[in-house]
């Protein structure tokens, strides 16, 4: 069967994992070379490794969350990237709400673990010194003294992590996966030199990103001020008076969302610049969208919503096969292509730095900036992630669950165009930004090679730090 997808396992094996499988996905050759490795390398358990292991509590409990504009932090999934946490696009909730969700706070240096949705399987340290909440689908380990979150976080994120991960988890419906799994997961023990040198690696990554986050705020923040939009504020009337023949009579909405005075605001302020239609500035370019029998181990990476952020695009899990379409490398996006996600976390956009090898979901757009001589890429992007653009994408978005933007809606957008040259001094910033965002990323792929080089490299026992990878 050696070139087959195909094992044949003992019923014994199957009475090993907790919820006992029999489905085939459980037994891939993968992830059973992962578990006859991990067992040979006398790999413990994240139970034998931690104190304490804690999640959201009953989830009844959203019913009772006050979000506000301004309050204590609130975490959710898509803040969980590998090995590092997200802080744009927080949520905060007020002081009851904190109070109330007591398991669900995070405090330094616990490993955090993604449980549920699209987002599940990513893992992070919680590296902040105040305590937050956050939300059902995220599981918080706190582990014994002496073990560093570090490694632990970083072969999580690693092939032999991800394949346990992806191994226990549940996909009737929405993907999870429970405690009583995530406990079970096994972890080698580290040596002292392996386990410092992925950490030192990891916090250095952090503070690159760090520093890189500062210059984006800079450079968004003297982008409102050159529109004079510092002095924006979202008005907190809930209700507002319109006619028939001005509202329902042209846009064909009815939901109260849309005439929010806070738009009228928006636009009335947008009149004193230079504006565009998204449509007139670039070409837009749709994706596909293959169902999930098409989702094989090895091949072309799909990007999702999920994967992307305006920062860039993290590893996808899912690959589809490199003759999904007769001429698939016209699905490749290109240098300087951006991004757009119109489903789900709707106006998320990313510049591609360099052509690329990948596919993207029919739910992210492709644009194409007609005329560079009159805005530059890097400042589009800027724009579509500024409050500018997002209050247009909170107005015109629709769904109830599932959040969807129309390609023709999108091309309705308005983008002011400022002087080329204050164009080109943000964009300085931002590809500064960039470089130290690259800088991070390598040295989380570093921290991911050496341990996974550790791994295959040991004996049984802590594995060790071979200087390999420098």
């Amino acid at each position: 069967m050696d070139g087959l997808e195909a094992m044949e396992i003992n019923l014994s094996v199957c009475k090993e994992i907790i919820d006992f499988r029999i489905d085939a996905s459980t037994y891939t050759k993968e992830y059973v070379r992962t578990d006859k490795l991990l067992k040979k390398l006398q790999a413990k358990t994240i139970n034998d490794n931690m104190t304490d292991i804690q999640n959201f509590g009953a989830y009844s409990l959203c019913s009772y969350i006050n979000f506000v504009d301004d309050g204590i932090p609130f975490l959710m999934t898509q803040n969980v990237r590998h090995n590092y946490i997200d802080w744009n696009n927080i949520r905060y909730v007020d002081e009851a709400s904190h109070k109330m969700l007591y398991k669900s706070h995070c405090s330094e240096n616990q490993v955090l673990v993604t449980m549920a949705g699209e987002y599940l399987g990513r893992v992070a340290v919680y590296n902040k010194d105040f305590i937050c909440s956050s939300n059902q689908a995220i599981a918080k380990v706190t582990l014994k003294d002496g073990i560093s979150p570090y490694y632990f976080s970083t072969y999580l994120n690693s092939k032999y992590g991800q394949n346990q991960i992806n191994r226990f988890k549940t996909i009737t419906g929405q993907p999870n996966i429970n405690m009583s799994l995530i406990k079970a997961l096994m972890i080698p023990d580290a040596s002292k030199t392996l386990s410092d040198k992925i950490e030192s690696i990891v916090i250095s990554a952090n503070d690159s990103r760090q520093k890189a986050m500062e210059l984006f705020s800079e450079a968004e923040k003297n982008f409102i001020q050159i529109l004079s939009f510092d002095t924006f504020t979202d008005p907190k009337e809930v209700s507002t008076v319109k006619r028939f023949s001005e509202s329902f009579g042209i846009s064909g909405r009815i939901d109260a969302e849309y005439y929010q005075s806070k738009y009228d605001d928006l636009f009335n302020r947008l009149k004193a610049f230079n504006c565009k239609k998204l449509k007139k500035i670039v070409d837009i370019k749709k994706s596909i969208e293959p169902g999930s029998e098409f989702y094989v181990d090895d091949g072309i990476p799909f990007v999702r919503v999920s994967d992307i952020d305006k920062f860039g695009i993290s590893e996808p899990p899912i690959r589809l096969p490199n003759d999904i379409e007769k001429n698939v490398q016209l699905l490749f996006p290109k240098k300087n292509t951006i991004l757009l996600t119109k489903d789900g976390s709707c106006g998320i956009a990313y510049k591609m730095k360099e052509d690329s090898e990948v596919i993207t979901s029919s739910a992210i757009l492709h644009l194409t900036v007609k005329d560079v001589n009159e805005i530059l890429p890097d400042y589009l992007v800027l724009v579509i992630n500024s409050s500018i653009v997002r209050l247009q994408a909170e107005r015109d978005a629709g769904g109830s669950i599932i959040q969807h933007w129309k390609p023709s809606e999108i091309g309705e957008v308005l983008i002011p165009i400022i002087d080329i040259q204050m164009q080109k001094e943000l964009v300085a910033q931002i590809q500064e930004a960039f470089v130290l965002l690259k800088e991070s990323d390598i040295k989380l792929k570093k921290a991911i090679n050496i341990v996974e080089k550790a791994i295959e490299q040991s004996k049984p026992g802590a594995i060790e730090f071979f200087d390999l990878i420098e």
